[in-house]
């Protein structure tokens, strides 16, 4: 089974929002998902854009889901990506 970390829609028309979600890699958009690791919304100001918790979302990485590509910009502005980095590389 291949997980990823990616993206679900929520939200009315036009006022998006977005859960960071673990879900099988087969799955559709909005569908089954195996655990909510997070929240963003890009239509919120200030610094409450992205609600993570990062030690759920490294352990998956290091269980071995893939990201998506803005999952993946998302867990690198947060340092999570460099912290999996480091974990793995042993730095």
């Amino acid at each position: 089974m291949a997980v990823k970390l990616r993206l679900t829609r929520m939200g009315s028309k036009k006022k998006p929002y977005y859960r960071i979600v673990v879900a099988d890699s087969r799955s559709p958009r909005d569908g089954r998902i195996i655990e909510q690791i997070g929240a963003y919304n890009p239509i919120s100001k200030g610094d409450n854009i992205v609600d993570l918790d990062e030690e759920k979302a490294l352990e998956w990485l290091q269980n071995g889901a893939k990201p998506s590509d803005t999952v993946r910009d998302i867990l690198s502005k947060k340092g999570v990506m460099e912290r999996y980095h480091n974990a793995k590389y042993g730095k």
